[in-house]
């Protein structure tokens, strides 16, 4: 079973506007200096998975509409953030980086109800992959799903105060996510909490019970140090962690 890696490239290692965020070139670039990438995977209507964070189009390509409604092909008509760059598939990504050592931390994004079939078709598409990599979600139904199929993969329940940040969701779902309600029967390998809410009980009981820890984003060096002397996996971007001497 993969475990986390000691950082990873949040979204690829893209550099805007010139290299939009999950895309080919912000892979290609994290590869280049051999970072370990986070990245985001969406389930098409036609059952093909793409990369993409957003459920909705327009911020990174100015069109209004769910990627969920896509297909692999009507995709191809879209630029990301008005570059030329596509919207890239899950398996352009896994062959860019299966060959390379670098391990991959995949978040899968569920919506309208999707989280069986989301697990099924990643899990499937996983089974012949060669590289190191773990599963994350923020929803925990997705990760039950992995865990009943996949059950060798290592997933991470993602989370942040959505008390403080509630994102349209009713209070009583915001108590749960926020306080990883479901880690009791999921059992995560790893968390990944917000940086700037890891203080919450709910992350620090579980940090104190020796659960690994990812945090994001975390978008600069000072941050990035503090994290990495908590014993925290940082997802940085926006810097060059190479830089740090």
């Amino acid at each position: 079973m993969s475990k986390l890696a000691h950082h990873y490239a949040h979204r690829g290692f893209h550099s805007k506007p010139s290299i939009p965020e999950n895309s080919i070139p912000a892979f290609e670039r994290a590869i280049e200096h051999g970072f370990p990438v986070e990245f985001d995977v969406h389930l098409l209507s036609d059952g093909g998975l793409s990369v993409f964070h957003d459920d909705d189009l327009e911020r990174q390509t100015g069109f209004k509409g769910r990627i969920e409604d896509e297909t692999l092909e009507s995709l191809k008509r879209y630029r990301l953030e008005g570059t030329d760059e596509r919207i890239p598939s899950f398996n352009d990504v896994l062959d860019l980086f299966e060959h390379t050592q670098l391990p991959l931390l995949i978040e899968l994004k569920a919506s309208h109800g999707n989280h069986v079939a989301l697990a099924d078709a990643v899990c499937e598409r996983m089974k012949n992959y060669t590289g190191e990599y773990v599963i994350e979600s923020f929803d925990p139904r997705v990760l039950i799903e992995v865990r009943k199929k996949a059950p060798d993969i290592a997933v991470g329940q993602l989370a942040q105060n959505f008390l403080k940040r509630r994102e349209g969701l009713p209070f009583y779902q915001a108590v749960i996510l926020t306080n990883m309600m479901f880690n009791v029967k999921i059992k995560p390998d790893f968390v990944a909490y917000r940086y700037d809410d890891i203080d919450v009980f709910a992350a620090r009981s579980a940090i104190k019970r020796g659960i690994s820890a990812a945090v994001w984003t975390v978008d600069n060096i000072n941050d990035y140090r503090k994290a990495k002397e908590a014993g925290l996996v940082p997802i940085f971007e926006q810097f060059d962690p190479e830089e740090i001497n």
